[in-house]
């Protein structure tokens, strides 16, 4: 069914986003953002549905619209599930924002980060696009040490990352004739790292001087800003593959040199 808005217009119906990786972090904030504006969220998380419940519980107190669905979305079955679900419960999905990622984990398989950051992306796009409508948004969040990775050098350790995240990036930007004959947006956001996120914090074990390197070139941006580029990217006009920077002046001033 459809969610009803409550703005008092008639006929007025809220958007329906399906945020991945959103039990915390940037997405977790980025569903606060949009819930402010009046979309249903469903926040999506794969371990942590406690997490996930604190953070819609949070939207719902005051007075947004929130919903959790737990899936694994770099395991096939779970993937469709998840859309299943959403289609299911609200009959359609208007925006889908792909801010899960990881391969940073001790534990994490050597195949892991590509299955997540690259499989796991187009298969949950391809999902997704028999329900987006015309004038439906496709947005994928990713990092300048990704996005920039073919032309700059990447902080050590995050290469397997990097090299994923830009290899889904780039298996995304071959759908774009899809996006168009569908009618659907399709939005990149790539930020510097990002302070108080656990990419961050993973690295700043690993190699703290990296980190320390990004510093010296001025503030990190904030979760709050990535998050609110993030959630401006739903409703972005700008030509289908448009990249929307956050911070890391020195990587875009190199790009456009």
């Amino acid at each position: 069914m459809a969610v009803v808005g409550d703005s008092g217009e008639p006929g007025w119906q809220r958007r329906i986003v399906l945020i991945t990786g959103a039990s915390r972090g940037i997405g977790a904030e980025t569903a606060r953002l949009l819930a402010a504006r009046g979309d249903h969220v469903v926040i999506n998380y794969r371990e942590k549905r406690k997490r996930a419940e604190t953070v819609a519980a949070e939207i719902i107190a005051t007075g947004g619209s929130a919903s959790v669905a737990g899936a694994d979305i770099s395991d096939p079955d779970s993937a469709r599930g998840l859309i299943e679900s959403v289609i299911a419960e609200f009959g359609r999905l208007d925006v889908l924002v792909l801010n899960a990622s990881g391969g940073l984990e001790r534990d994490a398989a050597p195949d892991y980060a590509m299955l997540l950051n690259r499989d796991a992306q187009t298969r949950l796009a391809r999902l997704a696009l028999p329900h987006l409508p015309v004038g439906g948004h496709l947005v994928f969040v990713t990092s300048h040490q990704a996005h920039f990775s073919p032309t700059r050098e990447v902080p050590p350790g995050y290469e397997t990352i990097a090299a994923s995240k830009r290899a889904g990036e780039d298996a995304l930007r071959a759908m774009t004739d899809e996006f168009a004959t569908r009618g659907i947006g399709f939005t990149v956001v790539s930020g510097d790292m990002i302070d108080g996120t656990i990419i961050v914090r993973l690295l700043e074990r690993r190699d703290p001087d990296a980190v320390t390197a990004r510093r010296d070139h001025g503030d990190l941006p904030t979760v709050e800003e990535f998050a609110t580029a993030v959630a401006d990217a739903t409703t972005s006009t700008e030509p289908l593959g448009h990249t929307i920077y956050v911070g890391g002046v020195d990587y875009v001033a190199a790009a456009q040199a």
